[in-house]
């Protein structure tokens, strides 16, 4: 018990630390994407220091303005997770705070979703449903939060049908509201990826997509575009993998059948196989994706190891822990041209 209290002690600090208004030496930071110089053609990570900063951070969601970026930071450790934010404000952007009512270390909040309209943010958690009469951490739950001004209001479950008793998680929107998520069906050991049609403001019964996207032994986490032409899907068991999970898109034509898939290939996707989220931003400039990337991949680094080096390593982005990296995004209308003509 003394333990279990001194790791919550632990995490309050670490969540007090982080929510500081003064937290040491943060930049001023003004102009779109936290004042980052835009990327070219290869994948750059984002943000170093203040999204990728060494702690184990993967996915990220934008509102429609660009004003306000989400990212999440887990503590694999502790089995603790929450989502942070950065607004802009004047021009600034602020020091990046734990999102409202996602801030109990019992609990964990994962995978953040904008909707088109800013108005909603979806997102996974494992907190107890009330509305369920549960009082203790349920199972793995999609979870909505609406907007009320500049504030969220206090979350609720978006239950069935979409949510259910297995484990539910990754929600991505279209423009129309058509909802995809991820499902682990109970007792199984693999995921696959589900649509729920919006229709007078009540989601349908899932259905599980066919093989073009549900195209290996195991998937999760996939991104729809609003406007429903692509998918990219983190894939596992597949032939033409790099290794591990690798990122796969599929194209969707009007009669709603899916071309693919389709491998991003060795500039996204690496031999570590850690390729588990991506994102495309609101104004389809830019291609976001979580990888596991280290200075000793690259072929040119050169040193021996020493205390310094190890140390360095250790409290810098790109440590062994996953990090956000961006790539402009056209790539993708150019394997969609391709994709086409093979068709």
């Amino acid at each position: 018990m003394q333990r279990i209290s001194s790791i919550i002690i632990l995490i309050g600090c670490i969540l007090t630390l982080i929510q500081a208004q003064n937290w040491p030496e943060f930049p001023v930071l003004n102009g779109p994407y936290l004042g980052q110089v835009p990327p070219g053609d290869e994948p750059e990570l984002f943000a170093p220091g203040i999204v990728s900063t060494g702690m184990y951070t993967r996915d990220i969601a934008i509102t429609p303005d660009g004003n306000e970026i989400y990212f999440c930071v887990t503590l694999p450790g502790f089995n603790f997770a929450t989502i942070l934010y950065s607004r802009q404000e004047n021009g600034i952007w602020s020091v990046p705070e734990v999102v409202p009512h996602m801030d109990d270390p019992h609990y964990f909040y994962f995978e953040p979703h904008i909707s088109h309209d800013g108005r909603k943010l979806l997102f996974l958690s494992n907190q107890p449903d009330p509305d369920a009469g549960e009082t203790t951490g349920g199972d793995q739950d999609i979870w909505v939060m609406e907007r009320s001004g500049d504030d969220w209001n206090k979350p609720y479950n978006l239950g069935e049908p979409v949510n259910s008793d297995s484990a539910e998680y990754y929600p991505s929107l279209t423009r129309n509201g058509t909802l995809y998520f991820s499902r682990q069906p109970a007792g199984s050991r693999n995921s696959y990826i589900y649509r729920s049609r919006l229709i007078n403001g009540k989601y349908t019964t899932p259905e599980r997509l066919g093989p073009e996207v549900n195209s290996g032994q195991s998937q999760y986490n996939a991104f729809i575009d609003p406007d429903e032409r692509f998918i990219i899907v983190p894939t596992v068991g597949r032939e033409d993998s790099y290794g591990g999970a690798d990122y796969y898109i599929s194209f969707r034509t009007k009669d709603d059948t899916w071309s693919g898939p389709v491998n991003l290939g060795d500039k996204i996707n690496t031999p570590r196989g850690q390729e588990h989220s991506a994102y495309v931003s609101p104004d389809g400039k830019y291609f976001f994706f979580m990888s596991v990337r280290t200075p000793l991949d690259d072929e040119s680094f050169s040193g021996k190891t020493t205390y310094a080096l190890l140390k360095s390593l250790y409290m810098s982005p790109m440590n062994g822990n996953p990090g956000i990296y961006w790539m402009r995004a056209e790539f993708i209308e150019r394997l969609h041209t391709k994709s086409v003509q093979t068709d």
